[in-house]
């Protein structure tokens, strides 16, 4: 990884820019896919998940049977691990349940607010060479608790036409309603317009690739939420000297290994410790399988050195990222000063990868900077809010003189006489 010696703040654009392609290089390929798929349906899924897959479907849904052989597939080890982490996803995200705020604004006028789940909704789950059957509990554990009569899932299969065991396992215990074997921007094409097989939603959630993130952008001019435009993953590292160079470079290491376009940033006040790190780095990438991807990865990443605390604060929130480790003895001002971050971990004992699996948080978060204006997935993301009113006589009369002073003042003749009349009579 470069090492840049405090760089002025004029540099700082240029230094944090992710290596992501634009919109406008992807939105071309992803309006076509989708103007297909509205046309046609389950053809065109068909026809792009041979092309990008690489794989001929009879069907796409995913059936009981092979449901069942993927649990008996599954061993013991791994079903307890997704097991524990279910429980504290499952905690986590109960504690985050608001109960109805109810208020009278004026006597006589009685307003109140309530959850409602959102009744449909689809998850996507990335496969390829790192099936993320652990977003399956992030998403689908809320989505259950919220009460989400359909979720949906989609995820792409390998070349055999079959989805990795564990997603269908973690399915199957999560509340997953339906399975497709489906993947790329024709699994959110598909869920965006419904096919003859796929339900069409009312908001999408999950990660995926940059075509997938341009695709979910676009499902929303056709009236389907999104969670948040979630690409490629990235982690910032905050450490002074009290960082384990070691644990350093094993954290960068883990979210440069998610994809080449993934990037990791450490950000430092200790020269030392920078170059330990980089040591460290170069020794464990030998050991990985995925060697090959985290050096494309670390292409795109940098080490950044700071003289100040309160210059390195303003970094980080300069770029805003979906992942920040916070090693320091002044932890508390980074904490207190922290404006833009989706998740953030604190200590030398706290590695990233923990929020990913089994700590209890949600690992589906804002990247590439949104999380200057999008929170991570919650219990809420699930819901809606709906808002109740109910006015009686002596509260019409209470507020009806500054409605149709209001409505005048707007020129909205009709709404003055809707409550003009209700005073006329009330007085009669």
């Amino acid at each position: 990884m470069q090492i840049i010696d405090n760089p002025n703040k004029s540099e700082w654009d240029e230094i944090l820019e992710r290596p992501t392609q634009s919109v406008q290089d992807i939105e071309l390929t992803v309006n076509e896919i989708f103007s297909e798929i509205r046309q046609k349906g389950d053809i065109a899924v068909s026809k792009y998940t041979e092309l990008f897959d690489g794989v001929v479907l009879k069907d796409i849904k995913v059936g009981e049977d092979e449901i069942q052989d993927a649990v008996q597939e599954i061993s013991t080890e791994l079903k307890a691990a997704i097991n524990t982490a279910k429980e504290n996803i499952e905690k986590f995200h109960k504690a985050q349940k608001s109960d109805r705020i109810e208020v009278e604004t004026t006597p006589g006028v009685q307003c109140w607010m309530e959850k409602r789940p959102i009744e449909k909704v689809g998850l996507y789950i990335p496969g390829g060479s790192a099936p993320l059957f652990s977003t399956i509990l992030m998403l689908a554990i809320p989505a259950t608790l919220a009460g989400c009569k359909e979720i949906v899932l989609c995820t792409p299969p390998n070349k055999e036409g079959k989805v990795a065991p564990a997603i269908l396992y973690a399915a199957s215990l999560c509340g997953v309603t339906q399975v497709f074997k489906v993947g790329g921007i024709q699994a959110i094409g598909a869920m965006t317009f419904g096919t003859a097989t796929i339900p069409k939603v009312f908001k999408i959630f999950g990660p995926g690739n940059q075509f997938v993130t341009v695709a979910k952008q676009l499902a929303t001019k056709f009236q389907v939420a999104i969670d948040m435009p979630a690409g490629p993953s990235e982690l910032m590292i905050f450490a002074d000297e009290t960082a384990v160079p070691s644990f350093l470079a094993s954290d960068l290491l883990s979210q440069a290994e998610h994809g080449a376009d993934s990037q990791v940033m450490l950000v430092c006040t200790s020269k030392k410790i920078a170059e330990e790190t980089q040591k460290e780095i170069k020794v464990q990438v030998e050991v990985l399988n995925r060697k090959y991807i985290v050096n494309q990865s670390i292409e795109n990443s940098k080490i950044i050195l700071m003289d100040k605390n309160e210059d390195a604060l303003s970094l980080i929130n300069a770029y805003g990222p979906e992942h920040l480790i916070i090693v320091s003895e002044n932890e508390e001002f980074f904490v207190n000063g922290l404006s833009n971050a989706g998740s953030v971990f604190l200590g030398n004992f706290t590695p990233e990868s923990a929020g990913d699996y089994a700590s209890g948080t949600n690992h589906t978060l804002p990247t590439n900077g949104y999380a200057k204006q999008y929170s991570g997935v919650n219990l809420e993301s699930f819901m809606k809010s709906m808002t109740f009113q109910k006015i009686s006589e002596d509260g019409i009369k209470n507020i009806g003189s500054a409605i149709e002073c209001m409505a005048e003042a707007e020129g909205l003749q009709a709404h003055k006489n809707a409550v003009t009349l209700r005073l006329n009579y009330l007085n009669a």
